[in-house]
Order: C-alpha cells, then sequence, then structure tokens
C-alpha cells in the first residue's frame, strides 16, 4: 500500500528563518516512525536509529517512543547515543559496528554498548579476553559478506568485489565461533523489501549453517521502509519467516528511513552572476552542506523548480566556496532569480547534517525543527565560530 508523504514545512513562511538552516518537521518525522514501528510490531523485529544518517539529537526525544535505540560507527556516535537517547532497558540498546577498533578506546566503547560487530576474525581475537574479563554482557557479532548486493554506485557498495567490510564465507572460521551469539550482514542502500528478499537468500545460503548457534542477527541498513512505494507486507512475511525458521532475534538499523523526507535545507541567493549562462551563487554549497551532491553524485530537488529549460529561466546554482566544482546543478524556474530570493532544497534530513563540513571557514547551517501542530519554529543550533577555530590546532 502506497503512504502519502507529508511535504515538510508546508504552508510554514521560510523566509522568517536564518539561511542557510536544516529544517526538520515533526509531522514528517512522525510519519515515518509510525511505519517504522508498523513493521517492528507486525514483524517481531527490533529497529535501531542509524547515527551515521540521522544524529539530530534534538529529535530524540520523539525518536525513542518508536525505536528501540540507536547503533554507533564510532565511540562519539555510542557516546551520543548513550547520552541523548535514553538508557533505559525499552529504548536505550546501542549497537556498535566498526571496521576496525582502536585498542586506546576499545574499554571505554565496551562500556557504553549492549552489542558489539567485529569486522574481522582478527579483530575478534585481538579484544575477546578484555570482553570476557570486563564486559561479559556485551553480545558480540561477527560482520559477514555475504557477496551479494544489487547497488549500482560502487562508494556505497559494502559487498563489491576486494570490499574490506565483512567476513566472506571462504574466511569464515567455524572454531573461532566461542563466544559469538550474533551474525551482522549490510548489504542495502536506498533498497524495498524485494532486495532484502533476495539478499537474505543469498546470505542464508553462505552463512546459514550457523544460525543454529546464534542468538541474534542484524540486517544493517538501506532498507527504504518509509518511502513511499516500499512494499511493507513483504518485509513483514520476510522477517517473520526467517525469525521462526532459525528462532533467533532480528535487528534493522536504518538511518536514512528514518530522516527520509522530512527535513528542508532554506537557502538564500547572494549575487547573481553570467558565464554563458545565468549563475546564482547561494549562501551554501554542495561541498560544505550537501556533500552527497558530489560525491554520490546525485541531483538535490528543489520546490518549485525544474529541470533546465523546462521552466522559463535556467540558472546555475553554485556554492559559496573556492572549489571550482562547488556546483549544485542546473535548475529552471518561472521567475529570474533575484539576490534575496529563498530556495527550499528538499530531503535534507538524512546524510547531511553528519556530513557538514567547515571548509574555507564556511559557517554550518542553522538547524531547526517545525513543530507542525503548533505552526511554529523552533531555532535549535546558531554556526558559532568557535565550531570552526575549535577542531583545529
Amino acid at each position: 500500500m502506497s503512504r502519502p508523504v507529508i511535504l515538510p514545512c508546508e504552508g510554514f513562511d521560510l523566509a522568517s528563518i536564518p539561511s542557510p538552516c536544516f529544517v526538520v518537521d515533526t509531522a514528517s518525522l512522525t510519519r515515518n516512525l509510525e511505519i517504522l514501528d508498523e513493521l517492528r510490531r507486525r514483524a517481531g523485529c527490533d529497529i535501531l536509529l542509524a547515527l551515521k544518517g540521522f544524529a539530530m539529537f534534538s529529535v530524540f526525544p520523539l525518536c525513542r517512543k518508536y525505536l528501540s535505540g540507536t547503533t554507533a560507527s564510532s565511540l562519539w556516535e555510542a557516546r551520543l547515543g548513550r547520552e541523548e537517547f535514553g538508557d533505559d532497558e525499552s529504548n536505550g540498546q546501542v549497537h556498535a559496528c566498526v571496521p576496525a577498533y582502536r585498542a586506546d578506546e576499545f574499554d571505554e566503547l565496551m562500556g557504553i554498548v549492549d552489542h558489539v560487530t567485529f569486522n574481522s576474525f582478527s579483530q575478534w581475537r585481538r579484544f575477546r579476553d578484555e570482553l570476557r574479563a570486563d564486559h561479559l554482557d556485551v553480545q558480540v557479532a561477527i560482520r559477514v559478506n555475504p557477496e551479494y548486493s544489487e547497488i549500482d554506485t560502487a562508494i556505497y557498495d559494502p559487498c563489491a568485489p576486494c570490499s574490506r567490510l565483512g567476513v566472506t564465507r571462504d574466511q569464515f572460521l567455524v572454531e573461532e565461533l566461542d563466544g559469538v551469539s550474533g551474525l551482522h550482514f549490510h548489504s542495502l542502500c536506498e533498497q524495498g523489501a524485494d532486495v532484502l528478499e533476495r539478499t537474505l537468500a543469498a546470505f542464508v545460503e553462505k552463512f546459514g549453517e550457523f544460525l543454529p548457534r546464534m542468538s541474534w542477527v542484524n540486517f544493517g541498513g538501506g532498507h527504504h521502509v518509509t518511502r513511499a512505494d516500499y512494499d511493507l507486507d513483504r518485509a513483514v512475511r520476510v522477517i517473520s519467516e526467517f525469525r521462526e525458521r532459525f528462532d533467533v532475534e532480528v535487528f534493522l538499523e536504518p538511518g536514512e528511513a528514518i530522516g527520509l523526507e522530512t527535513g528542508v535545507l532554506v537557502a538564500e541567493v547572494l549575487d547573481v552572476i553570467h558565464n554563458r549562462m545565468p549563475i546564482a551563487i547561494l549562501d551554501t554549497s554542495a561541498s560544505t552542506h550537501m556533500p552527497d551532491v558530489l560525491e554520490m553524485p546525485y541531483r538535490p530537488r528543489i520546490r518549485g523548480a525544474g529541470d533546465p529549460d523546462e521552466k522559463a529561466h535556467t540558472f546555475r546554482l553554485g556554492g559559496l566556496t573556492c572549489l571550482a566544482g562547488d556546483v549544485i546543478g542546473d535548475y529552471s524556474f518561472d521567475e529570474p532569480l533575484e539576490v534575496g530570493d529563498r530556495l527550499i532544497f528538499e530531503d535534507m534530513a538524512h546524510y547531511t547534517m553528519v556530513k557538514t563540513t567547515n571548509f574555507n571557514g564556511v559557517a554550518l547551517p542553522s538547524i531547526g525543527i517545525y513543530h507542525r501542530g503548533e505552526d511554529r519554529f523552533e531555532l535549535v543550533r546558531s554556526p558559532k565560530y568557535t565550531d570552526y577555530r575549535d577542531r583545529l590546532s
């Protein structure tokens, strides 16, 4: 069943807020959380917030009503999850999955987490005595690589040839499983339940013989559960059948599905120049504020704008840094852009705030919440010079 997306901040006068600014709409976020909660209840799985994709802790009080906890890719993410999300048994789980753990951070990290995933058996061997001596309550998993994925963009494919992520079947050491209670795989990226079903079949084919020894399996992230066309019924069936067949607890750890279509980035035109075509310079930047535009790459949507030449006036939108390639893309508008005009970039909550930089000393965007029920904007963070200075020597 298709589920309509709630257009974030629709009807609110965004001209009244600082620019640039990330704004998350509580109604859009609640819609996503309710869908994830439905999957959790119907499939009997646990859903974690992957902080690498969405870590806006000012909305964690809302998130913790629906999610089981957080998953971290570093010590600092784990601290954020423990300190800001909650630490009670119902919604305070903290999981960690890191390609390699630092010895000087490991004890502190294990004092925070409930579950830890090792990316290799060599890492497991290095730290297992410390776990057994000081952190017996932490549950351990090995990340495996089913060598199956349907991801087109190589930079996001954890199962690409020669991937550093996960143990392949030919490197899997059965004799090293003493103390291991879980397996973890992550092979999806912005994909549906159909891909999960096929990936799970590949995982079972490679590693199913070890599942009777396990009590939990982490399906990783990349599940686009809150996308309008996601087949929730199929996901419920696939997860439920797996749980019943192997009698294990199942975890999913989406980050993008939680923040998907929940927020916008508001920006302003600072200048308009001409070099073979009109070029608008904005107070935002692909390089510093939305780096996936250059890394993936992709073309973000702008509310009310069209493809080049679709509308009457086509402009190239350029960022604020000195990087020559700091270009967001070419867009067309009903009216020519002028200095002071506001633009609304859609779907700018996930993998945005977590990836911003201060390259060129460019200030980070402000961060705010739109409380739709009250038709009220709350500014929760403003950029400061010390954000830039204090990360340098």
